[in-house]
């Protein structure tokens, strides 16, 4: 710790000795002197309360601490409760619209890539959805952090999810019928056609659990780009704190219930073009399994619930560590 203090100063001196479980405080520079002739102590209440207070400048971003971003999300969700119910819709139709072009795009790039040029591509995204400020429904499951905290009601979040979800749900089938009756599929021959169904079958044929399991650990990293965007004072701060969680996703195989909205709803339009059809069951895909009531059944509905848990677990925690304290 002496030598830690001499390079760095208390701050990080302090830090080091409370993370190694030492009671001796270091309050200042002044009576650092004071401290070597007899550390001072303090009982594990009066430590606590000096370390949340240091760790509240140390883990300061640009003058924004954890519980500070916490706090205007809180406000900002109520804002999020009271909007006119035509603009959460008509948002929530760019929302679903964006993000399905940055899954066609990553569904585009995986033809000649791996996973891991989409899930660099897909971030894309949600960087337009939060650069244009359209409601999304999996990044508004933190409007739980608002209801926590006594400045939404409960009614006014569920009021803003489903009219967000029905619109992320229009804007995602709109661009899924847009790329497959547009001949964007006829991409290398409609080798992209195939791709699409293909992901599309497989999704369809997801057990619920895996379903449901692969839906919150995508939302839980969704929440967190969201928080990071939320945090950030610029456009490139916004950029780089989605791109992270958002590319892990992806890379992972999480399952994105908006995404979703646009990945089946293209695979089952391919499907109905007998080109595309023809050529799915030539290249052995089992066709038989991709159905409407499949996708909404065996994906959408496991997919959407495990996207509520993830995103609702983030959000109940950052207001337990943030903000529960105050009230």
């Amino acid at each position: 710790i002496d030598g830690i203090h001499n390079l760095f100063g208390s701050d990080l001196a302090l830090l080091c000795q409370l993370e190694s479980g030492g009671k001796a405080v270091l309050v200042s520079d002044e009576n650092w002197q004071a401290s070597q002739n007899g550390p001072i102590r303090k009982n594990d209440t009066e430590l606590g309360e000096e370390y949340d207070a240091r760790m509240e400048e140390i883990t300061d971003w640009h003058g924004v601490t954890v519980r500070d971003l916490t706090a205007a999300y809180a406000a900002a969700g109520k804002n999020k409760t009271l909007m006119p119910g035509a603009k959460i819709f008509l948002l929530g139709i760019l929302a679903g619209a964006l993000i399905a072009f940055g899954g066609v795009t990553a569904n585009t790039a995986s033809m000649g890539a791996n996973r891991l040029i989409a899930g660099c591509v897909f971030p894309f995204g949600l960087i337009m959805v939060v650069l244009l400020g359209a409601e999304l429904f999996t990044g508004n499951c933190l409007i739980s952090i608002s209801v926590l905290d006594k400045q939404a009601r409960f009614s006014g979040m569920l009021r803003n999810w489903v009219l967000a979800y029905i619109g992320n749900f229009v804007g995602g089938v709109l661009v899924a019928a847009l790329c497959a009756y547009s001949g964007q599929f006829n991409w290398q021959g409609g080798d992209l056609a195939v791709v699409t169904i293909k992901a599309a079958v497989a999704k369809c044929s997801m057990g619920f659990g895996s379903a449901f399991f692969l839906g919150v650990g995508c939302n839980f990293l969704v929440c967190i780009a969201v928080l990071l965007a939320f945090a950030a004072k610029d456009v490139a701060g916004k950029v780089l704190g989605i791109f992270g969680p958002i590319c892990v996703f992806v890379i992972c195989g999480f399952e994105h219930c908006v995404a979703n909205m646009s990945y089946l709803p293209a695979g089952l339009f391919a499907m109905g073009i007998e080109k595309y059809a023809a050529k799915a069951v030539e290249a052995g895909v089992n066709t038989g399994a991709l159905s409407w009531g499949g996708f909404l059944l065996h994906n959408l509905l496991p997919v959407t619930l495990g996207n509520i848990v993830g995103g609702v677990c983030i959000g109940a925690l950052m207001w337990y560590e943030n903000l529960r304290k105050k009230k």
